[in-house]
């Protein structure tokens, strides 16, 4: 006896078409973030991100100085 597909119920939709149901629900659902809100928040990443570019620019800076100083005093 042949198994049953999902061609002999038509009742029963597909696993892809359910899926794409569900994700549209729920993205209905999520509470996106205003204008406003989204806005700020990219002020502050940009921000951090110039805040940390400059710390470790710095430090790159110490660390290099420092290495090459040493490497002079070694005579390598």
């Amino acid at each position: 006896m042949a198994e049953k597909t999902l061609l002999d119920d038509p009742t029963k939709e597909p696993a892809v078409v359910r899926f794409v149901k569900d994700e549209r629900s729920e993205v209905q659902k999520v509470e996106w973030p205003s204008r406003k809100d989204t806005r700020n928040l990219t002020i502050v990443v940009l921000a951090l991100t110039a805040v940390m570019a400059a710390a470790l620019g710095t430090l790159d800076l110490l660390l290099t100085f420092l290495y090459t100083t040493f490497q002079g005093l070694i005579g390598g």
